[in-house]
């Protein structure tokens, strides 16, 4: 899953440099607020979740550990 993860961010940040799994996202520039909501959507239509408005926050998006956990929770 991490992989394909992986892939969302660097697609939606345009970055060919992978995140570490606790890098802050949003501190280290893979992503700003409004490419949050772009992830969001790559990672519904990747995983065919649903993630309510109520999640979407960087808090819940902010290290691929954490998105990885959050999917998790979902599926």
């Amino acid at each position: 899953m991490q992989d394909k993860i992986i892939r969302l961010v660097q697609t939606v940040s345009q970055k060919k440099e992978v995140p570490e799994d606790d890098e802050n996202l949003f501190d280290s520039g893979f992503l700003n607020s409004f490419e949050l909501a772009d992830l969001v959507e790559a990672i519904e239509k990747e995983f065919g979740v649903k993630i309510p408005d109520a999640d979407v926050r960087p808090g819940k998006f902010m290290t691929l550990s954490k998105i990885e956990n959050y999917i998790g929770s979902l599926v």
